[in-house]
C-alpha cells in the first residue's frame, strides 16, 4: 500500500458505507503514530506500511464498536505484528539484519527554528542499528515504553509475558543503547559544519582532513546491494578514510551533493544523471563524526521517498 493512502474499507459485512467511512477516516487519525511504532521496531520503512496495513485489516473485520481506545488498540495490534516479522527475520539468519543500513528518512534542510523540534523527534540511523542488536522482545519493550510511553501492564500482554519479567526486558535494553553512541550534538549548524569538511576533504583526497573530523573508533556501514558487493562494515578512523576515498572516486563523474536531513541530523543525497546513487546519514558527537551509514542499493533507493530532489 502507498504511504499515505486511504485504506480499502473491508470489514463486517454489518457495516454500513457511512460507517465504514467513518471506521477508515478514524484510523486515518492513527497513522503516523502507529507508522513511527513500527519503523522504530523495525528500521524497515516498507515493512512498516506493511505492519501498519495489517493493522488496519485487523480492524476492519473486527467490531470496532467494543474498541474503546481505539489508538491502544491499534498500537497493540501493529506491536504484535512487528513482534512476528522480528522474529522471522531472526529465524531466517543467525546474523543481524543483513543489510547492516536502516532504511533512512530524508527530508529537505530548512534555516527555521523547527529543525530543533525535527531533530528532538526523530530517531537517528546509530539508533535503530543498535536496535537491531536487541532479541525481538527485548526491542519491543524499549520501543513502546520508552518511546512511546505504553503501560507495561500492556507490553507483557503483547509478548506474553509477566509484567515483571517485561520491566527486565526494557531494562536491559536501555542500558545496551545507553553504552552505545547513537545520541548526536543538538546543533544542526555544527553538525553541517562537520559534514562538508568531510565531504570536501573525500572530495580532495585529503586524508588527513578526513582523519581530523572523524572520531578514533568511527564506523562506517554501507550497503551497495548484492549486485555492487553487499553490505560493509569499517571501523576506525583511518580505515573509514580510506573507504570514503574509495565510495568519493567510485560516485565520481557527473556526481551531485544534495544537502538534507537523513533522520533529522545532517546528511546528504548523492545523484548521477540525475538519479540518486546513494544516501549518506552521519551521527555528529564532540564535534567529530562517529557513524556513517550510507545506502546505495538501488533497489532500495528506488523506494525511499526522495522529495528533497524535487
Amino acid at each position: 500500500m502507498t504511504s499515505g493512502a486511504s485504506p480499502q474499507v473491508g470489514g463486517s459485512a454489518t457495516r454500513t458505507p457511512a460507517k465504514a467511512d467513518v471506521l477508515a477516516r478514524s484510523f486515518e487519525t492513527h497513522r503516523d503514530h502507529l507508522r513511527s511504532v513500527a519503523y522504530r521496531m523495525l528500521g524497515s520503512l516498507s515493512e512498516a506500511e506493511d505492519a501498519v496495513q495489517e493493522a488496519w485489516l485487523k480492524l476492519s473485520r473486527s467490531d470496532s464498536a467494543a474498541v474503546e481506545n481505539l489508538g491502544g488498540w491499534l498500537t497493540t495490534v501493529v506491536g504484535r505484528v512487528c513482534l512476528d516479522l522480528l522474529r522471522s527475520r531472526k529465524a531466517r539468519r543467525e546474523e543481524p539484519w543483513e543489510a547492516l543500513v536502516p532504511d533512512p528518512i530524508v527530508s529537505r534542510e530548512d534555516d527555521g527554528p523547527e529543525h530543533e523540534v525535527l531533530l528532538a523527534d526523530s530517531v537517528g540511523l546509530a539508533l535503530l542499528v543498535v536496535l537491531d542488536t536487541l532479541t525481538p522482545a527485548e526491542r519491543l519493550a524499549f520501543v513502546l515504553r520508552d518511546m512511546f510511553a505504553m503501560p507495561f501492564e500492556e507490553i507483557a500482554s503483547i509478548v506474553g509475558r509477566s509484567e515483571a519479567a517485561t520491566r527486565q526486558l526494557a531494562s536491559r535494553a536501555r542500558r545496551r543503547v545507553r553504552g552505545a553512541p547513537v545520541a548526536p550534538d543538538p546543533d544542526l549548524a555544527r553538525q553541517r559544519e562537520v559534514v562538508d569538511a568531510f565531504l570536501a576533504a573525500a572530495r580532495g583526497g585529503d586524508f588527513a582532513a578526513l582523519v581530523s573530523v572523524l572520531d578514533p573508533e568511527v564506523v562506517l556501514r554501507a550497503d551497495r546491494g548484492p549486485a555492487q558487493g553487499g553490505s560493509t562494515e569499517v571501523r576506525g578512523a583511518a580505515a573509514v578514510a580510506n573507504q570514503a576515498l574509495t565510495f568519493s572516486r567510485l560516485g565520481a563523474g557527473g556526481g551531485v551533493v544534495h544537502r538534507a536531513l537523513v533522520n533529522g541530523a545532517a546528511g546528504v543525497v548523492a545523484t548521477r544523471a540525475g538519479r540518486p546513487f546513494s544516501v549518506l546519514g552521519f551521527t555528529v558527537a564532540g564535534g567529530r563524526i562517529v557513524e556513517i551509514d550510507i545506502l546505495a542499493d538501488p533497489d532500495r533507493l528506488s523506494r525511499l521517498d526522495l522529495a528533497v530532489l524535487d
